[in-house]
């Protein structure tokens, strides 16, 4: 019990404040604050301005604004254009670069039905949950269930990417235009594996209709339901769905491998 309520508390401040080490290791709010301000501007204004040779940085800051505001979400590359008011092209370019430069991960759904699921949309995630709060003025102030959930999610990922790089696992997510969706889908082989985030305490194991959808549609082997505090077992199907606490998420990749 003291071990978890440890855990969830480093967990919140992974959640406002990130994982760059001078921020972590910093321990007044204020020295906080300063340290993640240099490297947002150090970023944004030398880095950027220096890579894109553009001398205003002010459509590139607003794109990470949007970024940041909708991470789980969909992003519409032509939506973007019009509400920044920049060419998609330069939308494209500016993203490839948050890429490359480890501020944004992409990624693109997965599908075997093509009419039926929605394509090309990809979603995208932060490297640095502490830069993505800075971008929107939520730095060490993250208090909404909601906000936290989308972090959570987050979170999550980059534990997903940190375990499965130099591995030939994908990561993807599944939406379908009726609206189901699994928030992972994970390639191992010729198999499929769904997470769902679930940033809540669950008294007892219970799946949704999204992720009943997948697993009928799909037949995976395994399933697994990333949570706060509950570890079980439930059989859907043929498909053994786990229910894992955050803290012991690596034993996805044991059962997996």
């Amino acid at each position: 019990e003291v071990e978890q309520d440890k855990s969830n508390q480093l967990l919140e401040e992974y959640l406002n404040f990130g994982g760059y080490p001078r921020v972590v290791l910093e321990e007044l709010l204020d020295e906080k604050k300063k340290i993640i301000n240099e490297i947002y501007q150090s970023y944004i204004e030398k880095d950027i301005a220096y890579l894109l040779k553009i001398k205003k940085t002010e459509d590139f800051g607003n794109l990470v604004k949007v970024l940041a505001g909708n991470i789980g979400n969909l992003v519409n590359i032509s939506e973007i254009s019009r509400t920044l008011g920049i060419a998609q092209k330069t939308v494209r370019d500016y993203l490839w670069y948050l890429q490359k430069t480890f501020i944004l991960n992409k990624i693109m759904p997965y599908f075997k039905n093509i009419r039926k699921e929605i394509t090309k949309a990809p979603v995208f995630y932060f490297h640095d949950l502490g830069l993505r709060n800075y971008a929107i003025g939520l730095f060490g102030n993250i208090n909404s269930l909601q906000e936290k959930g989308f972090l959570f999610e987050n979170f999550i990922f980059n534990i997903l990417k940190e375990r499965t790089r130099n591995t030939s696992t994908g990561i993807r997510f599944w939406r379908t235009k009726d609206g189901a969706e699994v928030d992972f889908v994970l390639d191992v082989g010729r198999e499929q594996n769904a997470v769902e985030v679930k940033y809540s305490f669950l008294k007892k194991p219970k799946i949704t209709r999204s992720f009943r959808s997948f697993i009928e549609r799909y037949n995976p082997k395994r399933a697994f339901i990333i949570n706060l505090n509950l570890e079980d077992t439930l059989i859907v199907n043929e498909t053994e769905v786990n229910f894992l606490p955050y803290f012991k998420a690596s034993r996805l990749f044991v059962q997996l491998s």
